[in-house]
C-alpha cells in the first residue's frame, strides 16, 4: 500500500513527540490559543465519555441527525484502517490533501513544543471542524474526560456519559468511583448531562458532579429507560414512548446505546420525535460485533461464521458472551489478540462458557501486544481450552479443518480489529 503524505506527517508528529499518554490540558490550550482558538467556533458540541458505547452511541446519534436533514461533524479515536476516519466534515471523512495540509499547520503552530500525538491530533479535529458549516459537533473523548485533549470546550450543547467499567486503571484510578470522577470531567455548568446505565457507584459521583454545576441530568432508569420487546426498541420518557426497530449494531448493549441517543435527539430537538427510526436502522460502527460479510476471509472460509469485535474490558467480554449466547448453537471459536496493557483475564473470563476453544495470536505491528502463547495461557487459566497461533490465517485453517461450520469471533483489541478489516479490503465509509 502506498504512504500517504499525511502518514508521512504523522510519523514525523510521533517521532518527536511519542505516543504517549500524560493526562494534562496545558498543552492543548496552548497550541489551540496559536491556532487562534478554533475550540470557540465550532457549531454546537455533544461531547461523549465512558468506558464502553461511546462509539455506538455517538454513531446513532449521527444516524439520527443526519435522517433529519442534519450536517454533522464528528470526531472519534483510534481509528481502524485510516486516520482519516476519525475526522468527519459534515458528514464526509475529510480528504488526504486536507488532513495533511491540517497537519502540517498544527506541526508548524505548534513550534517544536512538547506535545503527545493524540493532543496535536485532536486540535487539527478541532481547527477542520471550525472551518465548516454544520449544525452539530460529537466529539468523543480519549481517554477518561477530565484531562482528556477534548474537554476544551467551555459550553458544550451536551454531555453524555455511557457505561462506565474498569479499564485504563493506571492512567484513571483503580476503583469505579475514581474512573467515574474522571468520566464526569466533562460535565459543564448549566449543561444537561445524559447518564446511561451506570452501577450505583459511578452514577453517585456523576450525580454529585452535576448537581454541583447545577447541570439538568437525564439518566437511564428515573428519566429515560429503553428495553426491548418482541424484537423491537421500545423507549419511554416523560413525552411519551417511541416504538423502533431493533438496533442493526448488533448485541443486548446497543439496546441502552440507542435509548442513550435517543435521550440525546430529544433534547436537541426539543421534544420532537423527527426521523428515529434511523437511529436504530441506519447506524453505522464497525468492529463493534460486527458480522464479515463478503470479504477475501469469507472468500477464503466460506463454511466459516466470522465475527469482529474490537472489544478489549470485562464489560466488552460480557457485551459478547451475552450476544452469542442467544445465538442458534453452533461449534464456537475465538481469535485472540490483547494488549499487555489490558485486563485480559476479565476480558476472557466471561467468554468461557461460549467458547469451545481459543487460539492466542501477536496483535501484527503491535510492540505491546501480547504473544500468542501468553494470550493462550490466559484462556486456559479461565478455563478455555486453548492453543496459538502464528497468524489469523492461520489459525482460521485450523478451525475449519476442526468443524465444518465453525463460529468464530476475531477479538482482543481494536488493533486487531483494523488489521482483519484490511485483510479483508473492507472500506470505511
Amino acid at each position: 500500500m502506498k504512504s500517504k503524505s499525511s502518514d508521512k506527517i504523522l510519523k514525523r508528529m510521533m517521532d518527536l513527540h511519542p505516543k504517549v499518554i500524560d493526562l494534562t490540558l496545558d498543552r492543548v490550550v496552548n497550541l489551540l490559543e496559536a491556532l487562534n482558538n478554533p475550540q470557540k467556533k465550532l457549531p454546537p458540541v455533544v461531547h461523549i465519555a465512558g468506558t464502553n458505547g461511546k462509539g455506538s452511541t455517538l454513531a446513532m446519534i449521527r444516524s439520527g441527525l443526519e435522517s433529519s436533514g442534519r450536517r454533522v461533524h464528528t470526531y472519534t479515536s483510534p481509528h481502524l484502517i485510516s486516520f482519516n476516519e476519525r475526522i468527519r466534515l459534515a458528514g464526509k471523512l475529510i480528504t488526504e490533501n486536507e488532513l495533511s495540509a491540517l497537519l502540517d499547520e498544527c506541526y508548524e503552530a505548534n513550534a517544536g513544543k512538547e506535545i503527545t500525538y493524540f493532543e496535536i491530533t485532536t486540535c487539527a479535529a478541532i481547527l477542520a471542524m471550525s472551518r465548516y458549516d454544520a449544525d452539530y459537533t460529537l466529539l468523543e473523548v480519549g481517554l477518561g474526560g477530565r484531562l482528556d485533549a477534548t474537554n476544551v470546550i467551555e459550553k458544550p450543547k451536551l454531555a453524555v456519559i455511557t457505561p462506565i467499567s474498569f479499564d485504563h486503571e493506571q492512567f484513571l484510578g483503580n476503583t469505579i468511583e475514581k474512573i467515574a470522577w474522571e468520566k464526569a470531567g466533562i460535565i459543564k455548568e448549566n449543561t444537561p448531562v445524559i447518564v446511561s446505565l451506570q452501577n450505583e457507584q459511578a452514577f453517585k459521583i456523576i450525580k454529585d458532579r452535576a448537581i454541583e454545576l447545577n447541570a439538568p441530568i437525564y439518566s437511564y432508569g428515573k428519566e429515560w429507560l429503553a428495553w426491548e420487546e418482541r424484537n423491537r426498541l421500545i423507549y419511554q420518557d416523560n413525552k411519551g414512548l417511541i416504538d423502533i426497530p431493533y438496533p442493526t449494531l448488533k448485541g443486548d448493549h446497543q439496546i441502552i446505546n440507542a435509548g442513550c441517543a435517543l435521550q440525546s435527539l430529544r433534547l436537541l430537538n426539543n421534544g420532537q420525535s423527527g426521523s428515529l427510526d434511523e437511529v436504530a436502522t441506519k447506524a453505522y460502527w464497525p468492529a463493534r460485533m460486527q458480522k464479515l460479510k463478503d470479504g477475501v476471509l469469507n472468500k477464503r472460509f466460506p463454511s466459516a461464521e466470522i465475527w469482529l469485535d474490537g472489544g478489549h474490558n470485562p464489560a466488552a467480554g460480557e457485551a459478547i458472551a451475552t450476544h452469542f449466547s442467544k445465538l442458534e448453537p453452533r461449534p464456537t471459536y475465538a481469535i485472540c489478540g490483547m494488549l499487555n496493557t489490558k485486563d485480559v483475564k476479565g476480558f476472557l473470563k466471561p467468554l468461557a462458557p461460549q467458547i469451545d476453544k481459543l487460539f492466542g495470536i501477536s496483535i501484527p505491528g503491535e510492540t505491546n501486544s501480547l504473544n500468542g502463547h501468553e494470550t493462550s495461557q490466559e484462556a486456559t487459566n479461565v478455563g478455555i481450552e486453548s492453543d496459538f497461533s502464528d497468524t489469523v490465517e492461520l489459525a482460521l485453517e485450523m478451525i475449519t479443518k476442526y468443524t465444518e461450520k465453525p463460529r468464530i469471533i476475531i477479538c482482543g483489541s481494536l488493533y486487531l480489529a483494523g488489521h482483519i478489516l484490511i485483510l479483508q479490503e473492507y472500506e470505511i465509509k
